[in-house]
């Protein structure tokens, strides 16, 4: 009985002295887990949020609104007095506070032209006493334009007012909703080309860089390693470099009276200069260039690994090198391609300083895009929209990229 309660007690105290590890190892993790949540789950979890959520109309409104909310938007009736007038009230005091000009530039987005309509009979609103608008702030707001007789323009000041929206993701499908809600298309199709676009160019640096790089990785795997150490060297050169140094040493390089072209001229092999910059290919070769090290690194690591031996003994037994190469070396270093191609493919598509530079108009991705809707335009949703369908692309092509390859075959080292 004493030696089954002294083992009782053994395993209770073994059970406490693990527990006791994983708390110590769950404390010792808690910083980086923080570090996790602020830098990555947050910003993307306030992305989402935002690509839906608006309330800047219902927050500077939100007494028109409440009075609009029972206004058949259908019909073809304008909305009742009361919201009517409840709006010149409401736009008096925005007015007043110099606010009207946010919401003007709000229900501009759904309705264009309406910026000027709502700014101009903000002005006039403001020399009006409250009392007389309590008294007929209807009639005198529509008798500053007939455009305020417009079902289309009250429509959107409704629309405008939900906190909650898919108006923004509809707009990054290029798609919109007419006068009576139903979804069609917008007459510009322009985001959904764009998504495209930065599609190609992404598998285009990711074929050119791994075209690039398997002789150079395989060469640096089979060289004496005092060779292999010094190229090495070179490989790693460019993280040493400013990305704007690299990036802007194109621009001399594929300019109209660049090196390139001086070069071809002076050869006698064109006559006039080709135009490079500013177009999708000066892209193309300008990140496959920054982007490549990327790709050696994996493929040097995997190639590293393989033992010389395996190709040797294909050749003694009578294989022809070429074929022994793609039947017995090219197999055994998908590991390095496929790490190297999902980084450089990632990574490409989601780059925005190289086509904002290089690339002109022509040379455009989604991320610039996005990049202009965050600085310039200050439509912060549709940026959120766009940057969380670009997340959902990337998260099912490497959906895709696991059931044909495989996650498990990818090794960085």
């Amino acid at each position: 009985m004493n030696n089954n309660s002294l083992s009782v007690e053994e395993i209770l105290e073994s059970k406490r002295l693990l527990n006791r590890k994983k708390r110590l190892l769950l404390l010792f993790t808690l910083p980086l887990l923080v570090f996790i949540f602020i830098t990555f789950i947050s910003p993307i979890a306030t992305m989402l949020y935002r690509s839906v959520y608006h309330p800047t109309v219902s927050q500077l409104i939100p007494l028109s609104l409440a009075e609009l909310k029972n206004w058949d938007e259908a019909g073809d009736a304008l909305p009742p007095s009361a919201a009517l007038q409840q709006f010149a009230i409401e736009l008096q005091d925005l007015s007043k506070q110099r606010l009207s000009g946010k919401l003007a530039e709000e229900v501009n987005r759904l309705k264009p032209g309406s910026s000027s309509l709502i700014k101009s009979s903000a002005r006039k609103l403001k020399k009006k006493t409250l009392e007389e608008l309590q008294e007929n702030g209807d009639s005198v707001l529509l008798s500053y334009s007939k455009k305020w007789h417009n079902i289309d323009l009250w429509r959107a000041v409704k629309r405008a007012g939900q906190p909650f929206t898919d108006s923004y993701y509809l707009t990054t499908f290029d798609l919109k909703r007419n006068p009576a809600g139903e979804i069609e298309q917008r007459d510009t199709q322009i985001y959904l080309k764009l998504y495209w676009k930065s599609l190609k160019i992404a598998i285009y640096i990711t074929l050119l860089t791994a075209l690039l790089a398997y002789p150079l990785a395989y060469y640096l795997a089979t060289a004496p390693s005092k060779i292999a150490n010094r190229l090495m060297v070179l490989v790693l050169l460019p993280f040493w470099t400013s990305l704007l140094v690299r990036t802007t040493s194109w621009i001399a390089i594929l300019q109209t009276n660049g090196v390139l072209n001086s070069s071809l001229q002076s050869l006698g092999l064109i006559d006039e200069p080709f135009e490079l910059l500013y177009t999708q290919a000066a892209t193309i070769i300008a990140m496959t260039h920054i982007l490549l090290p990327f790709m050696i690194l994996p493929l040097y690591s995997v190639m590293k690994n393989i033992d010389p031996s395996y190709l040797r003994a294909a050749l003694s037994l009578g294989a022809r090198p070429i074929p022994a190469f793609i039947k017995i070396y090219l197999p055994m270093t998908v590991p390095g391609v496929s790490a190297g191609a999902l980084l450089v493919f990632i990574i490409s598509i989601g780059y925005y300083i190289t086509p904002a530079i290089v690339g002109g108009t022509d040379g455009q991705m989604i991320s610039n895009i996005i990049a202009f809707h965050m600085q310039s335009s200050n439509n912060w949703e549709l940026a959120a929209a766009l940057g969380s369908l670009l997340l959902a692309l990337i998260i099912a092509l490497y959906w895709i990229y696991d059931r044909l390859v495989g996650v498990n075959n990818i090794k960085l080292g």
